[in-house]
């Protein structure tokens, strides 16, 4: 069992406590983490479509899809079947290892770092965030970059509640910045 499942398992008589859940179905839990990259201009380069995969299929720990337009837009330069972005969807162990990684890790490595921002919640209880760049990911290698690109990291939740899913992510080590951002 992973760390991270380690702590969710420990957390969650005081979860259910926080929340104020009855039944212990109902309590919070993550379901699946989606790590997307949108290729924009870079979506031309074969090459460097494929090198944004591996990138991203090597920091996940499972093999990346790379997306393609379903329709043409003249103003985005996006024709239809042309690549428009990869993405990746973690669940279970994986979901886990990766959450473990990212906030014990990636995100203590990033420059002039104070949180992720609180302001990220849907209002369905799911968390979205972006990186600039994924060089603080230990698996890459600098010298095997193309172009650094940022990524977003959807945390999906089983509560339809922005703060019960706040809640969940904070005692799970999620380091929100202070104050209202």
């Amino acid at each position: 069992m992973s760390r991270m499942k380690q702590k969710y398992n420990d957390i969650v008589p005081a979860l259910r406590e926080a929340c104020g859940t009855k039944n212990p179905m109902q309590t919070p839990k993550l379901e699946k983490i989606v790590i997307s990259v949108g290729a924009g201009e870079e979506g031309k380069d074969a090459k460097l479509i494929q090198n944004m995969a591996d990138t991203i299929a090597l920091i996940a720990g499972q093999k990346a899809i790379i997306t393609n337009a379903k329709k043409s837009v003249a103003g985005f330069k996006a024709r239809e079947g042309s690549p428009s972005g990869i993405k990746v969807t973690l669940r279970g162990a994986n979901m886990y290892n990766f959450l473990d990684k990212l906030i014990s890790i990636a995100l203590p490595r990033v420059k002039d770092f104070r949180g992720v921002p609180r302001r990220g919640f849907d209002g369905r209880g799911n968390y979205n965030f972006g990186l600039q760049e994924q060089l603080m990911f230990p698996e890459v290698v600098y010298d095997n970059i193309i172009k650094t690109h940022g990524m977003n990291i959807t945390v999906i939740t089983s509560t339809d509640d922005d703060k019960q899913a706040f809640t969940l992510l904070e005692k799970l080590g999620m380091p929100f910045a202070k104050g209202r951002n």
